[in-house]
């Protein structure tokens, strides 16, 4: 096996790692400013100019805290819980194409971890593994509300997997491959697919917020009902592992909706700037295009939150079932006959 191969593949996953658990952390702190800002508050000023030092105090806390574990919870699957969560939260970056390939002493290095010609099922995949570390950590506790917080986030995700897997069809349908770098690629400069797919995009954006269990979809967390959800036993970093693969699955959702319908790292006139500047300036200004793309969705994500009242739990299940289902197979189907008249004539 080429070293130099072991050694590029191992530097961007700890990039990437990084990138995400820093990404995580100070979202902890924009939620906040956010929150502050939509209620006409200051939030966070007091560790650091602006606050900005808050999320390490946060973490700081969260490591000194006292680690407590319930008596009669089972304890080896309580310890897993948070650990599968996080685990899940992160390996759904390894197939996202973070811009196009650098050249470094002449050799291509893709700021991809892998292009399996299967990534968008990779994706749904990892996206389904996650609720298994809720379910266990829930179960796991030996609490009442724990437990019917594992069995609303069960059956939540269930219910819109289904929905965002025939959104995602009528995208495939145009696309014609899984391999998430082709699907960018097919969107170079304006030919972004949520010009061809909006119903798709809002369909999958929707699904999006009830999958990664934010408001309005936050049922399985609901202070008001259930204490704290599945992590009412949880202190100190397993408490911290819940939070952090919360937003870290907000991260990737929002790169996952920017990679398929909002062009990834393709932006306007980008042949224009390529042509001014060197491949890997080009490139990086890519990788910078969909950050952007990124904190720009994590930013909705927030704003959402605080906006939208949390829904009953009949409505948000009607939602799915009653509602996204049968627009995502009408939109299969509109899909497959425009695609079948284009063909024709």
């Amino acid at each position: 096996m080429d070293i130099n191969f072991v050694i590029e593949k191992f530097a961007l996953v700890t990039i990437l790692f990084a990138i995400s658990l820093v990404i995580a952390m100070y979202s902890t702190y924009a939620e906040r400013k956010v929150a502050a800002f939509l209620q006409d508050r200051l939030g966070p000023d007091r560790a650091g100019p602006f606050g900005i030092l808050q999320p390490l105090a946060d973490g700081l806390k969260m490591f000194m805290k006292e680690e407590i574990i319930p008596s009669n919870a089972s304890k080896w699957l309580f310890m897993v819980g948070p650990g599968l969560a996080m685990l899940c939260a992160c390996i759904g970056t390894a197939v996202i194409p973070w811009g196009q390939d650098l050249t470094i002493n002449g050799r291509a290095v893709p700021l991809q971890v892998t292009d399996i010609n299967v990534g968008v099922l990779y994706l749904f995949g990892v996206v389904s593994l996650g609720v298994y570390g809720v379910m266990i950590g829930g179960w796991a506790s030996n609490n009442k509300y724990s437990l019917l917080s594992a069995i609303r986030a069960a059956s939540q995700n269930i219910s819109y997997e289904v929905a965002m897997g025939l959104s995602i069809i009528a995208l495939l349908l145009m696309t014609n491959t899984l391999s998430l770098k082709e699907i960018v690629a097919q969107q170079h400069g304006w030919h972004w697919n949520v010009l061809y797919q909006p119903l798709g995009f809002i369909i999958f954006m929707v699904c999006s917020f009830a999958e990664t269990n934010r408001a309005p979809f936050d049922l399985p967390e609901c202070e008001t009902e259930l204490i704290g959800g599945y992590h009412t036993e949880y202190s100190s970093m397993k408490l911290g592992f819940y939070l952090f693969a919360e937003y870290i699955n907000m991260f990737v959702s929002s790169a996952v909706m920017a990679t398929l319908y909002f062009g990834g790292y393709n932006y306007p006139w980008m042949d224009t700037v390529a042509a001014h500047v060197s491949p890997n300036v080009a490139a990086l200004i890519g990788t910078g295009v969909l950050f952007i793309k990124i904190f720009a969705f994590i930013f909705f994500f927030m704003w959402v939150r605080w906006t939208i009242p949390r829904f009953r739990y009949d409505q948000l299940m009607n939602l799915g079932w009653k509602t996204l289902i049968p627009l995502a197979i009408a939109n299969i189907i509109i899909t497959g006959i425009v695609i079948a008249v284009v063909n024709k004539f």
